[in-house]
């Protein structure tokens, strides 16, 4: 197992990487390093120029990864993402051929997600969940370690086709990127304006990621921490037993049994940046917002009263007790 210091050393050494390019918005990049070590996608949702786009290109930089941008567009076909089989002339004579798309890469950076058809869509779900590409029957696998950030912007809804539950539920994490404050604008004024900013040089690899990410999943977790996870995931079931009264009245159903893995995989994350190999419960709470707030679905009642996903975290926080009672 990787040594906790080693880990955190190669987080930190990660993040001022990123940070010598990316001005600001420090809990986006802990969001998405998070995500990262813990093997998991990303969705991105704010408006355009706040940095999405530049933290992904910086990140694949920092990483020493194969890096590649998909923009999304209503025109984009599912065999643009894919790939293809086309037929080519050889010495031989003809013969089928797989033409590999831009999914075929480590770090994938699918801009603009929700401007894609559902059927475009749709060809992004077995590379996110199996790390393969099935094409004519035939089945690719993608490089390791593999990663999709994608974003989305939620104010421009003419033209987009919003993301299924299916597609949603197969992010990790879901990361909301704040407007930039006064001094931060003013240092990405003077970073952009001068000279060009060289991009940062490679400090962590994908082998090395891959022993990270490893390690993060050997990270052992009690019952106790368990069943929490379980316990804030059913609480956000209307209907459940364990249901919290916010979830009942403002949530049509609730986050799936992924939002628990990611919990857990989040908390031992910030359990090895500690210097941990052992999970605890409150580890998991700093990411339930971004686990479960594109989980959960909200009812007539909330999206008429403007309540939401995060205020129903926020509270199922408050309501379900970290240490396990008796049923």
């Amino acid at each position: 197992m990787t040594d906790p210091s080693t880990f955190d050393k190669d987080w930190e050494a990660v993040r001022g990487a990123v940070g010598s390019v990316l001005v600001g918005q420090d809990d986006v990049v802990e969001g998405v390093l998070t995500a990262l070590f813990a093997g998991g996608h990303v969705l991105l949702e704010g408006v355009p120029g706040l940095g999405k786009t530049l933290l992904v290109r910086t990140l694949g930089a920092a990483l020493g990864l194969d890096f590649r941008r998909i923009q999304f567009t209503p025109d984009l076909m599912p065999a643009d993402v894919t790939g293809t089989t086309v037929v080519e002339e050889t010495e031989q004579g003809r013969s089928l051929v797989f033409r590999r798309g831009p999914v075929f890469t480590q770090l994938l950076l699918a801009d603009e997600i929700n401007r894609a058809t559902p059927k475009t869509q749709s060809a992004m779900l077995e590379a996110m969940q199996e790390r393969s590409v099935t094409v004519g029957g035939v089945t690719h696998m993608l490089p390791a370690p593999f990663m999709v950030m994608a974003t989305q912007n939620p104010v421009e809804q003419e033209g987009t086709y919003p993301l299924p539950e299916a597609q949603l539920d197969r992010f990790l994490f879901k990361l909301i990127v704040p407007t930039t404050g006064r001094e931060d604008l003013v240092e990405i004024l003077r970073r952009t304006t001068g000279a060009p900013q060289p991009d940062p040089t490679p400090v962590l690899d994908g082998d090395r990621l891959l022993a990270h990410q490893q390690a993060v999943r050997s990270v052992e977790a009690s019952d106790e921490t368990h069943d929490y996870a379980a316990r804030l995931v059913l609480a956000t079931h209307p209907g459940h037993d364990m249901a919290s009264p916010e979830a009942e009245r403002w949530l049509r159903f609730g986050a799936s049994p992924r939002a628990a893995q990611a919990l857990l995989l989040a908390g031992k994350v910030r359990a090895l940046r500690d210097g941990r190999t052992v999970v605890r419960a409150e580890d998991l709470v700093p990411a339930a917002l971004p686990a479960l707030r594109h989980r959960l679905h909200r009812g007539f009642e909330a999206e008429a009263e403007g309540v939401d996903t995060d205020q129903v975290v926020k509270a199922v926080l408050e309501t379900v007790p970290q240490h396990s009672v008796s049923p």
